[in-house]
């Protein structure tokens, strides 16, 4: 074996690698272990806890510190089915976009084209923009549509007379800054509503923004949080200088209180003592001196424990404050008035909410934080003193005014925001600035309540074209430019789709998801020791280093893990073993031609490299497509599958090479099988292509009855593919599901599907009522009638575990996406196969072959659908298991295709009828097929069985495609492309040109 030093190398470094990355985890669990120690189940004296050492330090490298928030972000994140929490989908109203840019006209032609574009889209993939302008041009209105677009507002970018081209190219600019916008306002948002690890990204290509917040519970503050209007305002600002002699003076009023409450508590004795220490406070002459900066880890928890009494208020909020020239501190100039750690701001805010303190506070000033921290401290916040005006909000002007911002550089190229208004944002924008400029104070731009920047005035601003600059970096311009462009938003965002995962059905997701994963694990390798001997343990050390590379490689991405993706894992395992299993039936073959024990692992490694490549490219090419087409725990399966099948690679051909190499060194005894399993199939000599027509027949009859039942019976769609909200209920008791599906048909006024999910006191509803609508106001109304008719099963006490919201719309996408990734899917196996192959007949057999296997797989799930005890849904899942089976089906097919391919590069086969050919190809690699089949059997049963209700019918989908598709691997794929090659005389021509393998040797 060559490069035998680079190759431990690899491996020595990816380990390392691995480790790396998957220590944050453990380290994070550790600290959430302490804290939830720590609360004894109080959920808030946890939050509080991990709050408190966000900021410090829980991992030392020696070269490289890490606090918790630091190694909370480079950990394995849990998705929303296992850890709980809410999925939501937001779109943006890019109709109502499109009226706003026009000023809403009354145009009967512009407002029929925009319905009739509104109802196609839902039923097609062409952007709301395309179709606007098609059906308008089709409406033979003699206004030209660049006529409504013509105002003040958008003259820098569209007139009266530019062309259609230029209209259209000019709405997607506007609908992609609309989203970018959108998505720019739900970030901060989000971050400052202080989810942990959220999940926020635009659906490229589409105009929606996909949210997961993790183990978030007040559903309804969220749906407010994201769905309220982005509110964009203009203050002016009070200085710090005047400002601070306030803050003393509630400093003062929050000791004294604090004083006095914990008087009445403690006893007599400590009261004494307490108001010993209080009477040594500092003097107000040198409480910045003594206060300082912002407080670092150096200082001792006795000084802050004495800070906090004596000044309860700059404990936790540092004045701003600078180094004069003379040493001494002074209050820093501008509308900064105090740093705070990001842990603490809750302190400041409890404490500036105080009655005492509210009352101290005038009433044009208000105390807003920053939006994130400074660049120089990256764990404190700023507060500024925000002076409120007359106007009904405190604001002096809205960010309606806004009509440009972009980001720039000024004249010595640093980063600068320039920022345009209308004609009447100028007119008082330059009132604004001038008053600002006679005092050199600053105006503060905020965006829901935060403040994200807060410039000082130099002189008066005329024409409100203005340019803001500070210390910005360039991305720092950038979001600045994005949040103003955000206040005159001409669209709102809304909830069309949303799932809700209680924890409880997440820890039962996780039980489930680990269960298999170590079960699963245990059954392939006691398999793998059994029937391959030693050699079987070399198998299983390659399938520990690549279950451990693959977590690895899945914490540096920062990926989320699904309970898809533990399914991917699972799965993993199982198709790990077929390139050892591929090997080492290749290495049985060169023993029995009666080559040395080293020569045959060398030729036996070599000859089944092409098989190996072949199968796995196979598989990522869909794992690739699944990644692009599917969304949140479908691209977690995804990714899990396509870092899988690299990890498993890596491990079956160089680790477990490395360990046959160590043995060979040390003439230790390598066996590839026990005395029973030495001879398995290695005879077979099955008339498979004499006998095809019996198989072609037995597999047209299935396919037929499965086709009828596919357009008589139909499937049951899941609410991902038809639109609607499905709900997860748990009752205390065993419920009839008649009883429960009668109730609710008469509360809704509608057929209800009602499905047992997992045990008998467990239920699936789905219901179609409301299904037009995705406002509030509809979910609740949906919700009230759920519990009404829920309630009325006897007197049996009910939890609502989880809910999911699809629209109708976006339904209608994810049914049209999941279709075109199978159809498309198909065609890229079908021209991987002719390129490698370079000859029609392979690509169009196994093309045949895996439209079999489809077909069958989906023809079962219709038929056994309401037959079977868990659901059969056609939904996001069941795509993602179907393009699984298809992969696996070419897999398995490209196998026999390959020995086929070499076979007839030989003489013998140049020399043999092509039919018995074949069947000497498909009979030598049965044995392959059949004990990786049954390894994924094994694995997938294993899944089936112990993985939970969340993904029975996932599992189940893959288990039956599995046999489906080790049937028509054998049985219909290659016999197939005998019958598609018209004589013998063809041999020649199907017999690919290909180069030899480099043979690598020790």
């Amino acid at each position: 074996m060559q490069s035998k030093g680079l190759i431990k190398f690899l491996v020595v470094v990816v380990s390392l690698a691995c480790l790396y990355s998957l220590s944050f985890t453990f380290v994070t669990r550790k600290v959430e272990s302490d804290a939830a120690e720590y609360a004894q189940g109080d959920m808030l004296k946890e939050k509080a806890y991990l709050d408190s050492v966000a900021g410090q330090v829980v991992y030392n490298l020696g070269v490289a510190k890490y606090t918790y928030r630091e190694a909370k972000a480079r950990e394995i994140a849990l998705g929303l089915d296992l850890k709980g929490g809410m999925n939501v989908t937001m779109e943006i109203s890019l109709d109502e976009l499109i009226r706003n840019l026009a000023n809403n006209p009354k145009d009967q032609a512009f407002n029929k084209s925009l319905e009739n574009a509104v109802a196609k889209s839902r039923t097609t993939n062409t952007s709301l923009i395309d179709l606007f302008v098609d059906e308008y041009k089709a409406s033979g209105s003699g206004t030209p549509i660049a006529s409504f677009f013509a105002t003040k507002d958008n003259a820098a970018s569209v007139n009266a007379n530019s062309s259609e081209g230029q209209v259209r190219t000019w709405l997607k600019r506007e609908a992609d800054n609309a989203i970018e916008n959108s998505y720019k306002v739900l970030r901060t948002r989000i971050d400052k509503f202080g989810v942990a690890s959220p999940n926020i990204q635009i659906q490229q290509g589409t105009n929606r923004i996909l949210v997961e917040l993790p183990g978030i519970k007040d559903e309804d503050r969220v749906r407010k949080l994201l769905q309220g209007s982005a509110k964009l305002e203009f203050f002016e600002t009070h200085s710090n200088p005047d400002v601070y002699p306030l803050l003393e003076n509630i400093d003062k009023t929050l000791a004294a209180a604090l004083r006095t409450e914990k008087s009445t508590t403690a006893t007599a004795s400590t009261t004494s003592k307490d108001s010993t220490s209080t009477d040594s406070t500092a003097s107000d002459a040198n409480l910045l001196a003594n206060l300082g900066a912002k407080k670092t880890d150096t200082d001792t928890s006795a000084v802050q424990a004495q800070l906090a009494q004596q000044n309860p208020l700059f404990a936790v909020l540092n004045p701003s404050v600078y180094t004069a020239q003379n040493g001494q501190p002074q209050l820093t100039p501008g509308a900064t008035v105090g740093y705070a750690n990001l842990k603490d701001t809750a302190r400041v805010n409890q404490y500036l909410a105080r009655p005492e303190v509210r009352s101290m506070i005038p009433s044009n000033l208000k105390f807003m934080w920053s939006v994130k921290p400074e660049h120089n401290s990256p764990d404190f916040l700023s507060l500024f003193a925000i002076k409120t005006s007359n106007t009904e909000s405190g604001a002096v002007l809205t960010g309606d005014v806004i009509t440009e911002a972009r980001d720039d550089f000024d004249q010595n190229n640093r980063p600068v925001v320039s920022m345009g208004m209308n004609a009447e944002g100028a007119r008082q924008w330059r009132r604004i600035t001038a008053q600002a400029a006679q005092t050199k104070s600053s105006i503060a731009i905020i965006l829901d309540g935060v403040v994200y920047s807060a410039p000082t005035v130099n002189e008066e601003i005329p024409g409100g074209n203005s340019s803001i600059s500070g210390n910005f970096t360039i991305d720092d311009t950038k979001d600045l430019a994005n949040v103003l462009k955000a206040g005159r938003l001409p669209t709102t965002a809304k909830i069309v789709e949303e799932a809700i995962v209680g924890p409880s059905l997440g820890q039962a997701a996780i039980d489930a998801g680990v269960n298999s994963a170590v079960i699963g694990f245990v059954v392939v390798m006691i398999f793998m020791v059994a029937y391959y001997n030693r050699a079987g343990i070399a198998a299983n050390i390659a399938v520990v280093f690549n279950v451990f590379f693959l977590l690895g490689i899945l914490a540096s991405l920062n990926a989320v893990l699904t309970l898809p993706g533990i399914a991917g894992i699972v799965l993993t395992m199982g198709t790990a073993v077929d390139a050892n299993v591929l090997i080492y039936e290749r290495i049985r073959e060169e023993l029995g031609l009666g080559k040395s024990m080293r020569q045959a692992i060398a030729d036996g490694y070599k000859h089944a490299m092409p098989s190996i490549l072949d199968s796995q490219i196979t598989t990522l090419l869909v794992g690739v497509i699944l990644f692009f087409t599917g969304s949140g725990p479908i691209q977690g399966f995804a990714t899990t599958l396509m870092i899988g099948i690299v990890t498993s690679l890596f491990t079956a051909i160089f680790i477990s090479r490395l360990i046959f190499e160590y043995l060979l060194d040390k003439n230790k005894k390598i066996s590839v099988s026990f005395p029973w399993s030495a001879n398995t199939l290695q005879n077979a000599n099955f008339a498979f292509v004499g006998k095809r027509k019996v198989y072609f027949t037995i597999s047209i009859v299935v396919s037929i009855l499965c086709l009828i039942s596919i357009f008589t019976k139909g499937f049951s769609l899941g609410v991902d593919f038809q639109g609607g909200r499905t709900y997860t209920v748990r009752y205390d008791n065993n419920v009839n599901l008649e009883d429960v599906r009668s109730n609710l048909d008469a509360v809704f006024g509608l057929t209800t599907e009602v499905k047992t999910f997992g045990s008998e006191n467990q239920i699936k509803v789905t219901t179609t009522y409301h299904i037009e609508e995705t406002s509030d106001e509809a979910d609740g109304e949906v919700l009230a009638k759920l519990n009404e008719g829920l309630s009325k099963v006897g007197d049996n006490k009910y939890e609502i575990l989880s809910q999911q919201k699809v629209g109708p719309s976006i339904a209608s996408d994810i049914r049209d996406r999941a279709i075109y990734a199978a159809i498309f899917s198909i065609l890229i196996i079908a021209a991987y196969i002719l390129i490698r192959f370079r000859r029609w007949q392979y690509s169009a057999a196994a093309a045949i072959s895996t439209t079999h296997d489809g077909i069958v797989l989906l023809g079962i799930f219709s038929a056994l659908d309401g037959l079977v005890p868990f659901s059969l849904d056609i939904d996001q899942h069941f795509v993602a298991a179907l393009l699984t089976v298809l992969a696996y089906s070419v897999n398995d097919t490209v196998v026999v295709f390959d020995r086929l391919r070499e076979y007839l590069s030989k003489p013998f086969g140049k020399n043999e009828n092509l039919g018995s050919t074949i069947n000497k190809a498909i009979n030598s690699t049965l044995s392959r097929t059949i004990i990786t089949s049954l390894t994924l059997i094994f694995v997938l049963a294993v899944l089936f069985i112990f993985g939970g209700e969340v993904i029975r019918g996932f599992s189940f989908a893959i288990l039956i495609g599995i046999i489906v598709a080790t049937y028509s691997s054998i049985f219909i794929a290659a016999p197939t492309m005998y019958d598609l090659t018209p004589d013998d005389s063809a041999v020649q021509e199907i017999t690919p040109k290909t180069k030899e393998a480099k043979t690598v040797t020790s």
